[in-house]
């Protein structure tokens, strides 16, 4: 079995990624409206994506910033950033700076339509037509509140967590997105290319192997380099880091199975040895995954 860490054409970002200072996860919840976070961090993250509606706050510390659609996007106490569902983008911590404390919420659209279904197009890869957003006094209680409840030793009621990401991601909404003009049919991933879907369906059931670009492309009917065109036209990614989303996305419910070694979820995930899945959850992610098992609670 191959280790799975970086591919020539991936792009590591700008910064000090490569330093030992270590970023932190103070809370992380887990439940049916996806996963919200709140970290210290201290070191840059890979481009990477995300399946879920992705909403990053300043929580405290030093003013940072993430690079969405190629541009530098401000995180401070006044401007938040937003990203589509699949969108690339990368934490760019600033070398001479304190650690950064972000609350970073990765929100599932179908729980966001079950609970209101004019939101279900939260998933739509134009559901924020700007990644970079100005937010005012109402969201600015909102995301206090919301880390308040992130800290608090009292054990975490499910209902009134769900309302408080609830309310918060419909004042995002409202403010930022584009959803009174999106239509639910149509997303990029839910492509009408059959052949970039039957690439698709043949990467989600090999998240554990290597990949095979000519394999895929023979799947698809296509040739390599056709593939590579049509494939991130149509999901905005290249195939390894699609392959990669699959990965963290599979690897977050993994981890809360406490009884499961992590060695297990690394290997089951095409990783040959622990510590190549930890430096790439945490290259993705922020902190290794014995620390965001640690510090996860479920909300069931």
């Amino acid at each position: 079995m191959l280790a799975w860490l970086w591919l020539p054409w991936q792009r590591r970002p700008s910064g000090n990624v490569g330093i030992s200072k270590m970023s932190k996860a103070r809370s992380i919840f887990q439940g049916r409206f996806g996963r919200i976070a709140l970290l210290e961090m201290n070191r840059s993250l890979v481009t990477h994506a995300h399946r879920a509606c992705h909403v990053l706050f300043k929580a405290g510390g030093s003013d940072t910033e993430f690079k969405v659609r190629g541009q530098s996007c401000h995180l401070t106490d006044q401007t938040a950033v937003v990203v589509n569902a699949w969108e690339e983008h990368a934490y760019t911590h600033f070398c001479s700076s304190d650690d950064s404390q972000i609350l970073a919420l990765y929100i599932d659209p179908t729980w966001l339509g079950s609970v209101d279904r004019r939101l279900i197009v939260s998933g739509h890869a134009e559901f924020f037509p700007s990644p970079s957003v100005e937010i005012g006094r109402s969201i600015t209680e909102q995301i206090r509140h919301l880390s308040a409840s992130m800290t608090s030793v009292d054990d975490v009621d499910r209902d009134h967590m769900e309302g408080v990401v609830f309310d918060l991601m419909v004042g995002v909404a409202d403010a930022f997105s584009n959803r009174k003009s999106l239509s639910t049919e149509h997303n990029k991933i839910r492509s009408d290319d059959y052949r970039i879907r039957r690439a698709i369906k043949w990467l989600r059931h090999r998240a554990g192997q290597p990949l095979d670009i000519e394999a895929m492309a023979r799947e698809a009917g296509l040739s390599r380099s056709h593939l590579f065109e049509r494939f991130r036209k149509v999901t905005g990614l290249t195939p390894a880091m699609f392959l990669n989303t699959l990965r963290m996305e599979a690897a977050h419910p993994m981890l809360t199975d406490y009884d499961r070694p992590i060695i297990d979820v690394g290997l089951d995930l095409g990783f040959e040895a622990q510590g190549n899945f930890s430096r790439f959850f945490k290259e993705h992610q922020g902190v290794t995954p014995s620390e965001y098992r640690r510090v996860t609670q479920l909300v069931d």
